[in-house]
């Protein structure tokens, strides 16, 4: 869902509730589910938004609140299109002021019956780092993909 679409969810709840706790929670992004990391992690990736064509993932880094959080530091690796992890197709996206995020690579294969996917590891200063993946669906060429962040205790 956009930001855009999320704030205007969040400003029709409040003008309808008063601010009730419906409202409240209304206006609340739910978090991104953790996933696992996978043994193919590597810091330190190269500052790129492509490494490869055919598949477009986007989204918005954004707080449980539904704000953004700009400036996150998203790490994304994936296998190539023969089903194996290099350094090609391993990248780290700044997200933009507005937490607008756009990644570009092939279209992940499935290998040793691990469907499609794409790891993600997403930092940013005041939350919690976030390890997820992202699962393509059938023969799509491009999804949104927001990524919630909770507050560090």
């Amino acid at each position: 869902m956009s930001v855009a679409r999320l704030a205007a969810i969040a400003l029709a709840a409040l003008a309808v509730g008063g601010g009730s706790a419906a409202s409240d929670a209304a206006s609340r992004c739910a978090p991104t589910g953790a996933d696992a990391l996978g043994p193919f992690y590597e810091p330190g990736a190269p500052v790129r938004s492509k490494v490869g064509t055919g598949y477009v993932l986007r989204g918005s880094v954004l707080t449980t609140g539904c704000r953004p959080i700009g400036r996150a530091r998203i790490e994304l690796w994936l296998a190539n299109p023969r089903g194996v992890y290099d350094d090609a197709h391993r990248a780290t996206v700044v997200a933009a002021r507005d937490g607008r995020y756009r990644f570009e690579s092939n279209r992940p294969p499935s290998y040793q019956s691990r469907p499609p996917h794409i790891h993600i590891r997403v930092s940013a200063r005041g939350y919690q780092t976030l390890v997820t993946q992202h699962y393509p669906r059938g023969s799509r060429t491009s999804a949104a993909f927001n990524l919630v962040l909770r507050r560090r205790s």
